[in-house]
């Protein structure tokens, strides 16, 4: 009798091998077939960025594809968020899948028939608008896998929901917006979600190419705002000041001690950046305060901690040294957690990315002082977030325009690999729940 179930389990066990490779080989086929209208959807958003908590026209182009699938469509998710719910035929674990969708405000440089020509206001000046960091293509990409998967319905073990999210970029300054009001809103409940999966495009990894890590993979970030108050006078007579512009300067020397001989550099990096200084409108006056903000970025939470402790105590003592006093505020309207890669996660589903774009082709990366949004939703259930290569091949990394400025570019052929890497992954999980 044992050795009945024992064949019957192995005959049950190859069954069940032979149709999710049957179901692979279907997914890759019409990823194959959908290249090109994932590139036209991802030029068209190019042509038509919108900032964060803006992304009206992105929103309502992708909650209409997804209401054509036959998809549960919910709308206006933190804003102008959209969530898609695809239920399969059969029971299983909720897949969600996460994109974002805003735009920077950038100028765009890039010599492409559809560059952006896109102004708005932003922080009360004018600027360009430009997807200076790939989120056009994060939202093609996902349409193109919820196009595949909802021909699969029939097929699918469990339940996808897909996230397309606003503001990954930081809401305007006063508001509320990304992955946190989402999850505030409710994306990751009815149905509960068991587990996440995210992907970056990145201009200086070759397009073909997937790279991960697993534990903390981006960092954790909060913003900061000092304030440092003195005494005004005359600057002919600085002997009558408490010259709030030196005390500045020496506490912006000072935070740089802290990671050089605070930080454990040999276990993560951590990055205590200054990025504005203002204070003062004429040379010969000496200023009553000045204003400074930057950025806190570290790999841990324990790091993070130490971090906003030491900027507090270095800027308030050597402000009280120079018989001033410093303010300081972290965070100030933002903070990002580690984007950290369930390591238990990471590892099983290793093979499911390895299988999908070549083992050769599947890289472990360092970590990166740049923050995602996406950790938010890992902080809830278990995520995976991984990068996908889109940088033109023989390209040098290190002269490819980065993201964030106005000559970001993209090779457009590393898309196909993302769609087929969200959806194996869908599957390959699903497989996995009923095992």
């Amino acid at each position: 009798m044992k050795k009945i179930y024992l064949q019957v389990l192995m005959l049950f066990s190859l069954s069940s091998f032979a149709q999710t490779e049957a179901l692979k080989t279907r997914i890759n086929q019409s990823a194959d077939k959908i290249e090109t209208k994932v590139i036209a959807w991802r030029r068209d958003f190019h042509a038509h960025p919108e900032l964060g908590n803006h992304e009206v026209r992105t929103a309502d182009i992708v909650a209409k594809h997804l209401k054509s699938l036959g998809i549960e469509v919910k709308t206006g998710v933190a804003k102008t968020g959209v969530v898609g719910l695809l239920r399969g035929a059969k029971p299983g674990p909720v897949v969600a899948l996460r994109a974002d969708m805003d735009g920077l405000p950038v100028i765009e440089r890039t010599p492409v028939p559809f560059a952006s020509k896109v102004k708005t206001t932003f922080n009360g000046n004018e600027v360009g608008v430009m997807h200076a960091c790939g989120h056009d293509s994060h939202v093609a990409i996902l349409m193109g896998v919820a196009e595949i998967l909802s021909a699969m319905k029939t097929d699918l073990s469990g339940t996808v929901k897909f996230i397309f999210q606003p503001a990954e970029e930081g809401a305007p300054f006063g508001e509320e917006g990304g992955a946190e009001l989402m999850i505030k809103e409710g994306v990751m409940e009815n149905p509960k979600v068991d587990v996440v999966f995210g992907l970056h495009i990145n201009s200086q990894t070759e397009a073909g190419k997937i790279t991960y890590r697993p534990g903390g993979t981006m960092a954790g970030v909060n913003d900061m705002k000092i304030t440092v108050k003195g005494r005004s006078a005359h600057g002919a007579y600085p002997w009558f000041s408490v010259d709030p512009i030196v005390v500045s300067a020496q506490i912006i020397n000072n935070l740089q001690s802290i990671v050089s001989r605070n930080l454990n550099v040999t276990e993560n990096a951590g990055v205590v950046t200054i990025g504005s200084i203002h204070g003062g409108n004429r040379s010969n006056i000496i200023p009553e305060q000045v204003e400074m903000m930057g950025t806190l970025r570290a790999l841990s939470a324990d790091d993070e901690k130490m971090l906003i402790e030491r900027v507090k105590q270095v800027a308030t003592k050597t402000a009280e040294s120079a018989g001033a006093t410093a303010e300081v505020k972290i965070p100030f309207s933002a903070h990002y957690p580690v984007t950290y890669n369930n390591i238990a996660l990471t590892e099983k589903m290793l093979p499911s990315l390895r299988a999908t774009a070549g083992a050769e082709n599947i890289q472990l990366k360092p970590a990166v002082t740049g923050a995602e949004d996406f950790s938010f939703f890992q902080e809830k259930v278990p995520g995976l977030f991984v990068f996908l290569g889109g940088m033109p091949h023989g390209k040098d990394p290190k002269t490819a325009p980065s993201h964030h400025t106005p000559d970001f570019f993209i090779d457009e052929s590393g898309f196909i690999l993302g769609v087929k890497a969200l959806a194996n992954l869908t599957l390959d999980y699903m497989e996995m729940g009923k095992k």
